[in-house]
């Protein structure tokens, strides 16, 4: 019985920790680390580069494409009736490459 709920609570745990950890999301193909970069720059996203190498981002591979946080800001604007504010959001990424 004592086995039986060890068990148990370590597969807990590890389903706690998995679900913990960033979602990863599907990285455009094609090309190299630079090309996947500057297409999700592209999209309006903000992109953290995590290096495990010293390797140009030209020749470098991608490890993972994980989602961060959203950023989101106000900025005015102006408008005919008057100044006014929009609000814009963006998603942090981060890119693991080596």
């Amino acid at each position: 019985m004592k086995n039986v709920i060890v068990a148990a609570v370590a597969v807990g745990l590890s389903a706690a920790v998995l679900g913990l950890a960033g979602p990863a999301i599907a990285a455009p193909t094609g090309g190299n680390a630079q090309d996947t970069i500057s297409s999700l720059e592209a999209q309006g996203d903000r992109v953290i580069v995590n290096r495990q190498s010293s390797t140009p981002l030209s020749d470098a591979t991608v490890v993972s494409v994980t989602r961060g946080p959203v950023m989101r800001q106000t900025v005015p604007f102006a408008t005919p009736n008057g100044d006014g504010f929009r609000s814009l959001s963006s998603q942090v990424i981060y890119v693991t490459v080596r």
